[in-house]
């Protein structure tokens, strides 16, 4: 059973929509208890960085959550789900979960920001998460990027004026900067790879 993080964001619909075309069985995570009950989980991050983490304390999420990363269940953080992976976002002075090593910072270009539309996700590395999707396009909308401080971690890279990390991997944990729920035929292709993979021992390469 996959797990879908319900802190209010607007995707949630989406994400559901996405996972039964894919006849996954999943259900709504809002309280601990049903954090505990999940084989995996998908944290759809839509909003600011300050917002969420107050949300996972109000709601008495934020423990329940930060075992569930110790506890080596696979993890799919998307957009604003992957840069709380990271130890601080600038976009508020926000600390952040702490569980990948690295800060989130504003995406510093010369183009449009928010950087928002399709644009192309090339793999840096092999990764169970990206397989058979490197080189599509994606659909992405944010203004902060995770920058980790092991190179390691990143496993692919899309560039807006400038190359930014736009995908990690770290054992059964990953995020992605774009949003596969809004991205077609390639993110249903990810997210089927998630699904495929949530299984106990999964490395996500």
């Amino acid at each position: 059973m996959i797990g879908v993080l319900d802190l209010g964001g607007g995707n949630l619909a989406s994400v559901g929509y996405a996972l039964d075309r894919l006849e996954t069985a999943w259900t709504l995570v809002r309280t601990p208890s049903q954090l505990d009950a999940v084989d995996a989980l998908i944290f759809p991050g839509v909003g600011a960085a300050g917002a969420a983490m107050a949300g996972l304390r109000t709601s008495g999420l934020l423990p329940a959550l930060q075992a569930f990363l110790r506890s080596g269940r696979p993890y799919l953080g998307i957009c604003l789900g992957l840069q709380l992976l990271f130890d601080r976002s600038a976009e508020d002075g926000q600390p952040c979960l702490g569980v990948i090593p690295g800060r989130v910072v504003r995406l510093a270009t010369w183009e449009k920001v928010p950087h928002t539309g399709w644009n192309t996700v090339e793999s840096t590395r092999w990764s169970a998460l990206l397989e058979g999707v490197d080189g599509e396009a994606f659909y992405f909308t944010h203004s902060y990027v995770a920058e980790p401080l092991s190179g390691e971690v990143a496993c692919a890279r899309t560039t807006h004026g400038v190359s930014f990390v736009s995908a990690v991997t770290a054992g059964p944990l990953a995020g992605v900067q774009f949003h596969p729920e809004r991205s077609g035929t390639a993110g249903l292709r990810l997210l089927r790879n998630f699904a495929g993979l949530s299984a106990p021992g999964f490395d996500a390469g």
